[in-house]
């Protein structure tokens, strides 16, 4: 099990990431909210990972705190939630939030997450409540996005990565492209794009 990468990051394609360990390089996936904490590309990084292991592929994921990834392995044991939907669900909202709308029974919120319809939204709340009793978050590790992003180069590319971004995120691609037009600013950095449209979309 790799549990921890230590490195520099190369590339950023969110979801994807990619992090030189000693020239080795780790392809992994991660939510928005720890693509938003990443340093600019050639800068070092520590992220913890989970390694997930299916028929098909073995899948690394990452985060920027132990929180999220606590959060994300609690996600992945409730019955109907993989990898992918965890992934999606932390890309949404940060940790602490998601722990907020499950404390307070808030099923409108959730079902707003592609993927989550009114049933697994409910299994959340009931499955979850009792896990995350006595959560315990470093609100400091969840905060809004990291003034290191990277440098604009194509505003055009960056406007196809942000729609690339959320289809990958588990958002239709005509509500991903309806998300991002209406941002109507095309000088943003992929990854703050997200954010906003994420943010819209909640």
């Amino acid at each position: 099990m790799i549990g921890r990468l230590s490195g520099v990051v190369l590339e950023k394609q969110p979801p994807f990431i990619l992090i030189d360990v000693n020239g080795v390089g780790y392809e992994c996936q991660a939510p928005m909210n720890t693509i938003y904490n990443l340093p600019e590309i050639g800068h070092p990084i520590t992220l913890h990972t989970h390694l997930s292991v299916s028929e098909n592929a073995h899948t690394l994921f990452a985060f920027y705190s132990l929180e999220e990834r606590r959060l994300f392995r609690e996600l992945i044991k409730v019955n109907g939630v993989g990898p992918k939907l965890a992934l999606a669900i932390l890309s949404a909202m940060s940790a602490i939030e998601f722990v907020q709308h499950v404390h307070h029974g808030e099923v409108s919120t959730l079902v707003k997450i592609p993927g989550v319809g009114k049933k697994t939204a409910e299994r959340l709340i009931i499955e979850m409540k009792d896990r995350l009793k006595e959560w315990q978050l470093d609100t400091s590790s969840t905060s809004e996005a990291s003034t290191n992003v990277s440098p604009i180069i194509n505003s055009k590319a960056n406007l196809s990565e942000a729609i690339s971004g959320l289809v990958a995120l588990g958002y239709k691609p005509v509500d991903a492209s309806k998300a991002i037009s209406k941002l109507d600013d095309d000088s943003l950095p992929a990854a703050t794009l997200i954010r906003l449209a994420l943010k819209n979309m909640m």
